[in-house]
């Protein structure tokens, strides 16, 4: 289990690839959570391990504590013999949230950052730019955007398990800041709104407050504190003075340019 006391000095580079390791197993259970339609196999899966208590990041913020709490009432209104209608319920929610977007709570994050909430703009491409430079794409973008949701936690689930050092720390905390953190919060609390099922609003909830205090985390021992949004938009948005152009003189007449 890992918590911010034990998190303070993972410098040395068993304690860190450790670390690495947990956060990236933690990332990937969310990841599945968001993928795919809950089965009966994966709920109980879920229950023997007693979820979400055996994640291996222990939440300490008033957020994470709520998110852990509001996830276990959803686990236990999972009833002992999950009948077809109960299953049901939860395919049918989960197809509003990630597939026909009848909540208007679209996991991409173009349609979040975009003027006009439009998917696969600017933000799509910058995330697969990220994916470019560790060797990665997405498998179909068409149908599931480089900027999902799903794509974007199993890219930090990547990261976590292979650039297991400092800077590769640092470049995580990059991509966190300029996408990921950017929307999450957003569309979790929209779901948690507007859907039909506890277990969906337990999800959204859980995985927005683990990767917020995952980020503040980072922050403390890597003394990175988490940029504004001015900052990020100014960093993906550079604004550059236009150069000067020189003024020449005619003899007889006057400036020309």
């Amino acid at each position: 289990m890992v918590n911010e006391s034990t998190a303070q000095d993972i410098t040395a580079s068993d304690e860190l690839k450790e670390f690495c390791q947990v956060i990236a197993e933690d990332i990937a259970m969310l990841a599945v959570l968001h993928e795919t339609e809950p089965t009966p196999e994966l709920l109980e899966a879920l229950g023997e391990t007693a979820f979400p208590a055996g994640l291996g990041l222990k939440l300490l913020e008033d957020d994470g504590i709520k998110a852990i709490d509001l996830m276990k009432r959803a686990m236990h209104l999972i009833p002992e013999k999950m009948e077809d209608a109960f299953i049901d319920d939860l395919a049918a929610d989960y197809a509003n949230i990630y597939l026909n977007y009848g909540i208007s709570a679209s996991p991409e994050e173009s349609v979040w950052l975009d003027e006009e909430n439009l998917a696969c703009q600017d933000s799509m491409f910058q995330v697969r730019n990220w994916y470019e430079q560790y060797g990665l794409m997405a498998k179909n973008w068409r149908v599931i955007p480089d900027d999902h949701l799903v794509l974007q936690l199993q890219f930090l689930v990547h990261l976590f398990k292979t650039q297991a050092s400092m800077e590769g720390l640092k470049s995580i905390t990059r991509f966190m800041d300029e996408h990921l953190l950017r929307w999450l919060l957003s569309f979790a609390e929209r779901v948690a709104a507007r859907c039909d099922t506890a277990y969906f609003a337990g999800v959204a909830m859980l995985t927005a407050s683990y990767c917020e205090e995952l980020r503040d985390l980072l922050a403390k021992f890597l003394d990175i504190p988490r940029p504004s949004s001015e900052e990020i938009e100014q960093r993906l948005y550079p604004v550059t003075e236009p150069e000067p152009v020189p003024v020449k003189f005619m003899p007889g007449i006057g400036p020309a340019v």
